[in-house]
């Protein structure tokens, strides 16, 4: 199945991360839970290595000690019903028949965040059909390695809602507990008999199923997600094992795969045009003249190709999806999931490309697809201001209620964001220095609206909560610069004198910044371990304090932190890897390998142009 490269790479990877309790957690640096240790159990069993071997007897000993796989979460479930390692019937309903309702109905596709939907989409797909994998020894021996009591004498129905406590981040509202007991007791046993089995569901199952090919399709198979993208392909199988679709998700696969020093992952599905960004404005930060030239240019070539040139093919609208024409996606144009933030960080880019003369840059963009690209921001600007990060926000907020994960947040409804707002505001204010006639009106309304926006979600603390990246740190830095460029000052407004504040009080001893990744699932500013700083911290505290005018008030802070990047640069310029800096959804840590030299080199480009050398020694 994979190359020997392949398989050493992978084992690696598992067994690195496998924790001194035997088990494995979410992210590298999170505790163990039920999910992912029996998943890299089953992982490692799939790859040949026996059951008595110490990584697998570590792990195997944690799930036991935990009562077994049947607290296992929801999506767990749901894969080991499809290898028969679980039945169906310990599974909360996830009918087919939601690709059928009117759009009218509170409930319904079109007002989930697409990701959700785009996971439950081939997941109840599968649920309808029951599909069920060969049941072969390996999977008969794990029915016994990994229950406590025989796999036939599980009572299925009564373990639908356990969840281990590992696990459980987010727990099930009584009225969800509820929809999902009434679906199971009412609706199930009816629909999956004759003659509702012929008239509603078969039709449910093909309508999903439409879905899935049309998805599979805007993406070229990439599909929005890792997660989304196995479930799709495993549905595509179910179809027709030997159909076109199944092979077109087959020949992307390789496009997932990762390796780095700790070996061989899957990543989520690539952030290349994000990384791109962030690389084209340090270096166009650093005025470095010669030397940055080349490889300027080669970004916003990239930058450029990466753009969405259409958007989705066909009924999109009726296929739930929003335009896309002028907008980037998180990795490149292939994947065709607009993404706000990144097009205000792409648009940032292609208007710093439009002041350098063309034999510097290459070819510029053309200023229609860069009005394309303000019109998709402004689309996606939400009723109290924000900026929404992939579609409108559609959904109520009460729907969240009804989240079936429970290891994640807030992600059955599309919400806004203070990175993405803040990005947006600063790309708006230089498009209308380059472009000040075109749709002057609304983008002065989006950013009025926005700075309201800002200044209403700051915490009680000045800071700001991170969605995108670890985390007040990081959404302050996002939010200061987006107050400094609509004008705002630290003399003139109140949420930049705290957010400023926030800052300084939460400097290191070392004259750095740093925060723990527990920050974001707890919701409360936390320093790492004896108040250690790193350097991604300290560059995106520098870029908000340098952006809110601190060399004005008292550089000290700068100098010292500048100092701190300065010392701690390796000899081949760049910095060692240190903490997580990148979440998901509130619980889900994400590793971005190119932070930890980017951002110190804007950091300091910035400190260079805008902060005079001090008069003593610090």
């Amino acid at each position: 199945m994979f190359p020997p490269e392949y398989r050493k790479e992978i084992f690696r990877y598992i067994y690195n991360h496998q924790n001194e309790d035997g088990g494995w957690g979410l992210h590298i640096e999170s505790h163990s839970n039920m999910f992912c240790t029996t998943v890299s159990y089953i992982c490692l069993r799939m790859l040949g290595v026996g059951p008595d071997e110490e990584a697998c007897a570590r792990g195997r000993k944690w799930i036991l000690d935990r009562g077994g796989v049947t607290s296992i979460p929801s999506w767990g479930k749901t894969w080991f019903s499809i290898l028969g390692l679980f039945d169906w019937s310990g599974c909360n309903p996830m009918p087919p028949e939601f690709w059928i309702l009117h759009p009218a109905l509170p409930v319904h596709p079109a007002k989930m965040w697409c990701y959700c939907r785009l996971v439950y989409m081939p997941m109840s797909y599968l649920y309808g059909k029951r599909f069920v994998g060969p049941i072969t020894p390996l999977i008969l021996s794990l029915r016994e390695e990994l229950y406590l009591q025989p796999y036939e004498s599980v009572k299925w129905k009564q373990v639908r809602h356990l969840c281990a406590k590992e696990d459980l981040y987010y727990p099930h509202s009584l009225i969800q507990d509820f929809l999902w007991d009434s679906l199971y007791l009412m609706s199930e046993p009816r629909l999956t008999r004759w003659p509702l089995i012929q008239l509603i569901r078969k039709k449910a199952l093909e309508v999903t199923m439409k879905h899935i090919h049309y998805e599979d399709e805007s993406s070229r198979y990439i599909t929005i997600g890792c997660v989304e993208k196995v479930l799709c392909m495993l549905s595509c199988w179910v179809e027709d094992p030997d159909g076109v679709a199944f092979k077109r998700h087959l020949a992307r696969v390789p496009h997932y795969f990762w390796v780095g020093e700790d070996g061989m992952k899957a990543q989520s599905f690539g952030s290349q045009l994000w990384d791109a960004t962030f690389c084209f404005q340090a270096l166009y930060t650093s005025e470095l003249g010669e030397e940055i030239k080349p490889p300027l240019a080669k970004y916003f070539d990239f930058i450029k190709k990466c753009q969405v040139v259409d958007n989705p093919a066909g009924d999109f609208m009726g296929m739930y999806r929003h335009i896309s024409k002028g907008s980037w996606t998180f990795s490149d144009q292939d994947h065709g999931w607009q993404l706000s933030d990144c097009t205000a960080e792409a648009l940032k880019c292609a208007l710093f490309a439009q002041m350098l003369p063309t034999e510097y840059i290459g070819e510029k963009l053309d200023p229609q697809m860069i009005f394309e690209a303000v019109n998709i921001i402004l689309s996606l600007q939400g009723p109290r201001g924000g900026l929404a990060g992939w579609e409108p926000i559609r959904g109520e907020m009460w729907l969240e209620k009804l989240n079936p994960m429970e290891f994640l947040e807030n992600i059955v409804i599309e919400h806004d964001y203070v990175e993405c707002t803040s990005s947006a505001v600063h790309g708006f204010v230089m498009f209308m220095k380059l472009y000040p006639g075109h749709m002057k009106k609304e983008i002065e309304t989006f950013i009025a609206r926005a700075v309201k926006y800002l200044e209403m979600i700051q915490m009680p603390d000045g800071s700001w909560y991170g969605n995108l990246g670890v985390c007040f740190i990081y959404s302050t830095w996002f939010a200061l610069v987006g107050l400094a460029t609509a004008g705002k000052t630290y003399y003139n407004n109140q949420a930049m004198r705290r957010g400023v504040d926030f800052l300084l009080r939460v400097q290191s001893p070392d004259g750095g910044w740093g925060e723990s990744y527990l920050a974001c699932p707890n919701k409360i500013f936390t320093p790492l371990e004896e108040n250690r700083s790193t350097y991604v911290h300290t560059a995106w505290a520098m870029l908000g304090l340098i952006h809110s005018g601190q060399v004005d008030r008292d550089p000290t802070p700068l100098h010292r932190a500048a100092k701190l990047l300065i010392n701690s640069q390796a000899e081949d310029g760049s910095y060692p890897q240190q903490e997580l800096t990148g979440v998901f959804k509130n619980n889900c840590m994400l590793h971005y390998p190119i932070y930890k030299n980017v951002f110190p080199l804007w950091a300091l480009a910035e400190y260079r142009k805008n902060v005079p050398l001090p008069s003593k020694k610090l």
